[in-house]
This record gives structure tokens, C-alpha cells and sequence, in this order.
């Protein structure tokens, strides 16, 4: 078992829980043996379609080891939510951020650098660069 003690976590915002959860498999299998922290937050807590934030929030305190949490999103009202949450200023861990990045590939990004021990802005930028995969 790996030390995360000092790892970035990642929450991973869809508006189905079974992509989520998917997501985050499929990530933390590519990041290979003992990964960051990685947590899905999707779906209501009813298990059907959206997003909720008590989730969201539940999802951000398991992951966070104090050094950061990256939030990968989705959709629209998944952007809203966590915006809003962090906006609340006590709702999420300190050193919660929203990253814009393509859900899937950036999500993949985030854990693999996350658990290579990066801090939590080079999380964010391996997140973000993401964007630019040319797949034709």
C-alpha cells in the first residue's frame, strides 16, 4: 500500500454516478499501483441524473491530504455546482480548486501526475493540457 499522506486528490464531478465511478477506475488503472487519492462524486444521492453538492463536498474531505484537491467536471451544472461551492468559501478543503479540463483525458492527466507526487498547480496544468491531445 502506498503513502498518499502527502498526495494531491483528485474528485472527479459527473452527473452519473456510473461514469464517475467509471472515470476514476479507468484512471486510477492507467495511473498503475498505489495512486492519489481519487474519488467519484456523481449522480444524485438518490442515484439518478445531475449533480449534487453534498457529494461533491463529501467527495472533495475524502481525498484531501492538505496539499490540494483538483476537481474535474463534466457539464454545465456540474461547473455551476463546484463554482458555487467554492464560492462558499468552507464547504470544500482549502486548496480545493475547479481545473478545466476534457473530463476523461484530463482526468487521466491528473491522477498519473498526482501520483507521481506533483503539487497541485502542476496537477492542474497536466489536467489542462489535456486539451490539446489530437486524436486525428
Amino acid at each position: 500500500m502506498s503513502d498518499d499522506s502527502k498526495l494531491v486528490g483528485v474528485v472527479l464531478v459527473s452527473h452519473s454516478g456510473p461514469v464517475a465511478e467509471s472515470v476514476a477506475t479507468l484512471a486510477t488503472g492507467l495511473a498503475g499501483g498505489g495512486t492519489a487519492p481519487v474519488a467519484a462524486a456523481g449522480g444524485t444521492e438518490g442515484g439518478g441524473l445531475g449533480t449534487s453538492s453534498e457529494l461533491i463536498a463529501a467527495a472533495a474531505h475524502r481525498v484531501d491530504r492538505g496539499v490540494g484537491v483538483a476537481i474535474l467536471v463534466d457539464l454545465g451544472s456540474a461547473v455551476l455546482t463546484v463554482k458555487a461551492l467554492l464560492a462558499e468559501g468552507d464547504e470544500l478543503p482549502d486548496g480545493a480548486r475547479l481545473v478545466d479540463a476534457p473530463f476523461v483525458e484530463g482526468a487521466v492527466a491528473a491522477v498519473v501526475t498526482a501520483s507521481a507526487g506533483a503539487d497541485i498547480a502542476a496537477v492542474e496544468a497536466a489536467a489542462r493540457e489535456a486539451y490539446t491531445y489530437r486524436k486525428v
